[in-house]
């Protein structure tokens, strides 16, 4: 039997950007239900996540980032390219601000968003619901979902589809450009320490990025999916011995590794709803390669801007209409993001001279002016909105 509710909002998925997208709408007096498929975050998650300086001002607007902990900050980040000449060096102080990102516990994260969206009355969280069907009638939208007690269904103004799976898929369909990568993220603890200074070092299989974190690395490492496959299953003492060889000694030496996995890559964009009323934001809208460590980033400027538009008394008395507004918004920025990384990959995974002679060029280029320097960390840490 079917139990009904109202919302003014809902959001399906539950992950960092979800949570943030419900807790910067309540708090701003909508009614929202996040519906997460998952149970509640536990404190073993093993994965981390890499935060630029702006996702830093959005998560202290929603009075969240001060719980989460703990944080590692980047100072520094080194790019070079394996196999060939010209590097550069982005520093903090260059642009003027305390840090150029931050590395954090994924479990942290979420648990203190999930923290933060408890304190809100506007704000319903209920976990282990899946959603099997968004549906439209007149104004209004049905998302029907099941969870331990049988199905229900809620009506809402507007969904919010936060994550990429097949329902989102479905109502948001996406044009899929497979990498023909994998990336192999694990922890390494080195004999130096990393003074909290994060590496690019691209290769002719794709990149390789050591994040610091406590007294680590996150290691994200992109290749082909073979050898990621293989990479996951050997020794460790083999492991070590191959990234030592891949990655160089500016590190210093690679001790021990632990937590390794891997994923397949692929460049996922979202063609519009096909439901008025239906706004995809995060992985339901762009999943990017993880080169530079854009995508989450974009997922939290998309909650802040869709909360930003619904701040407006006009738009937020129509919301079944406020997709299009958001999209026109959004764009800009969307597509300075895809590009960026989407060229990275294409330009720096091969090992053809010519390529990595202007690559060399480019590099050192960047690092010798530095108004074209601060360009590039305003777009990292900021993406195309300021």
């Amino acid at each position: 039997m079917s139990v009904h509710t109202d919302h003014d909002i809902v959001i399906i998925g539950g992950g960092p950007v979800g949570c943030a997208a419900a807790l910067a709408l309540s708090a701003a007096h909508h009614s929202v239900l996040l519906l997460d498929a998952a149970s509640e975050t536990t404190a073993d998650d093993p994965r981390t996540l890499a935060l630029n300086f702006g996702s830093r001002l959005i998560l202290e607007r929603l009075e969240a980032w001060i719980g989460i902990g703990p944080r590692t900050e980047i100072d520094t980040i080194h790019v070079s390219q394996r196999g060939g000449f010209g590097s550069v060096v982005l520093k903090a102080q260059d642009a003027a601000k305390p840090a150029l990102g931050y590395v954090v516990s994924y479990a942290s994260m979420l648990r203190t968003l999930q923290h933060r969206l408890s304190a809100h009355a506007a704000a319903t969280t209920a976990f282990g619901a899946r959603v099997s069907d968004v549906a439209r009638s007149q104004d209004r939208l049905t998302v029907t979902y099941s969870d331990q007690t049988g199905i229900r269904t809620v009506r809402t103004q507007l969904a919010i589809l936060a994550d990429g799976g097949a329902l989102s898929g479905q109502l948001a369909p996406l044009t899929v450009r497979e990498y023909g990568q994998s990336a192999l993220v694990c922890t390494v603890s080195t004999s130096k320490p990393h003074r909290n200074c994060a590496f690019e070092r691209f290769t002719s299989c794709g990149p390789l990025a050591l994040l610091p974190f406590r007294d680590e690395y996150a290691v994200i490492w992109t290749t082909v999916p073979q050898r990621a496959a293989h990479l996951c299953t050997v020794l460790p003492d083999a492991f070590l011995e191959e990234l030592q060889a891949t990655f160089g000694m500016r590190a210093g030496n690679f001790v021990t590794v632990r937590d390794r996995a891997t994923f397949p890559l692929a460049l996922r964009t979202s063609m519009g709803s096909r439901l008025q009323g239906v706004i995809a934001i995060g992985n339901a809208a762009q999943t990017l390669h993880p080169v530079a460590g854009q995508g989450l980033n974009l997922g939290l400027r998309d909650a802040w801007e869709l909360s930003s538009l619904l701040s407006d008394p006009t738009n937020a008395a129509h919301l079944h209409t406020l997709a299009q507004r958001f999209e026109g918004a959004r764009s800009r920025d969307r597509r300075s993001s895809v590009s960026l990384t989407d060229a990275l990959v294409r330009v720096f995974s091969n090992d053809d001279p010519a390529l990595r002679w202007l690559r060399g060029c480019g590099l050192t280029f960047l690092d010798c002016v530095p108004p074209a320097k601060t360009k590039f960390m305003q777009q990292m840490m900021f993406g195309a909105m300021w």
